[in-house]
């Protein structure tokens, strides 16, 4: 898929999509970046509690990135997962 077919799917299908490949290809790099990104996104969702949690607990960043796909989260990280799937058409 292309990036503009990309764009037009749903942030959860987005998410869904790149979490499945990167799991089933073994692409730690991306679910490491994605957990990286976490606590940025959720500042930007407006959640500050859920930051300083993320930061001090590994946990809870993978809790997240296999969650986030969806709400403003979700919205948030949609950019990271165009990316991501758009540089693997197969996925």
């Amino acid at each position: 898929m292309d990036v503009d077919q990309l764009e037009q799917l749903s942030t959860k299908e987005l998410h869904d999509r790149a979490v499945r490949y990167a799991v089933r290809h073994g692409d730690i790099g991306f679910l490491w970046d994605l957990l990286k990104v976490i606590p940025a996104a959720e500042a930007s969702a407006g959640n500050q509690d859920e930051t300083a949690n993320d930061l001090s607990r590994v946990s809870a960043l993978l809790s997240d990135a296999l969650g986030a796909g969806e709400g403003e989260l979700g919205e948030a990280l949609k950019p990271i997962y165009v990316t991501y799937l758009s540089a693997h058409p197969d996925a």
